[in-house]
């Protein structure tokens, strides 16, 4: 299935700071594609990259088959954006920005103004001056106007910023129906990395501006380690038993033994049998799997090492 988004060695540079270094990534139809990095790991240079607001030093974007060209306004037609601050026009209320917006995407019905007001539950800040509205309700704002005309493609710089969880939730399964349901492209960036888990198809992580993996969220997860946590009264004991028995066996500074291998994973009840026969009975037997954010620290390690 051809790329919706697509970039070619995608670099971005400053002076000596390489902000972004041959990212190649792909998203496809009906994709969320979750972009994840820390902060300053050049997340949003890649996004302003994408729409065509600044100009990469090297590489290539496409965004549907067309190479990104900021000259080209049709290009843009049925892609809704938020990029890191949910910019508005501060003097004017949430109706007259979103009332703007309407008219700068040619939408001929009127009503989608109010439409979008209620569907993001903006109502009774309408009349609200924008520069007075909370951090939340600004990001709320924000993702209206990224939505109000009903992109194909949606690219979101950290939209979840300044949301309580309610309001993470909401916008969470609102992206997924969008997706699931209608087809639409998401492009979303995030530090929050259990979050994007929750819903993403597929992830990318960058480091220091370098794509460091790039996979479904199903791949990924045969990726994150795994291992059987056993504790016993007498670690050292355990510990050479189980390595006399051809176990992959280490010790946390805790005591705690930790054993490797599929076999011990999907059937620990044998290692239990075999401690309690060797009169060293388990207080603690557990598999324990390596959560997202443990995995991503061991995946930018990788560079960092």
């Amino acid at each position: 299935m051809d790329a919706v988004i697509k970039t070619e060695n995608l670099s971005k540079h400053y002076g000596k700071l390489n902000a972004v270094e041959k990212v190649s990534i792909h998203v496809r139809k009906g994709e969320i594609y979750g972009f994840l990095g820390l902060n300053g790991a050049g997340k949003t240079t890649t996004i302003r990259m994408l729409l065509g607001l600044i100009r990469p030093t090297s590489g290539t974007a496409w965004m549907n088959g067309k190479k990104v060209n900021a000259g080209n306004p049709l290009m843009w037609q049925n892609i809704g954006y938020l990029v890191e601050v949910p910019y508005s026009y501060p003097d004017l209320t949430v109706r007259e920005n979103l009332e703007i917006i309407r008219r700068l995407r040619y939408i001929s019905d009127p009503k989608s103004v109010a439409g979008i007001i209620e569907r993001f539950r903006l109502g009774q800040y309408r009349d609200v001056i924008a520069k007075n509205l909370s951090l939340g309700n600004a990001q709320r704002l924000g993702l209206a106007k990224a939505l109000i005309h009903n992109p194909d493609v949606l690219i979101l710089d950290e939209p979840a910023n300044g949301l309580d969880p309610a309001g993470i939730v909401e916008i969470r399964e609102m992206l997924r129906d969008l997706a699931l349901n209608k087809g639409v492209t998401i492009f979303i960036s995030s530090h929050i990395l259990g979050e994007i888990s929750k819903f993403a198809t597929r992830l990318g992580i960058i480091h220091e501006g370098c794509l460091m993996q790039e996979s479904s969220v199903h791949e990924m997860e045969k990726l994150r380690k795994s291992c059987l946590q056993i504790r016993t009264k007498d670690p050292n004991g355990t510990r050479n038993l189980l390595e006399n028995k051809g176990y992959t066996v280490t010790m946390t500074d805790e005591g705690i033994i930790e054993i490797e291998g599929e076999d011990a994973i999907t059937h620990p009840e044998n290692i239990s049998i075999l401690l309690v026969q060797s009169g060293l009975p388990p207080s603690l037997v557990k598999v324990e799997e390596e959560d997202l954010e443990t995995f991503f620290l061991r995946v930018i390690n990788r560079k960092e090492g």
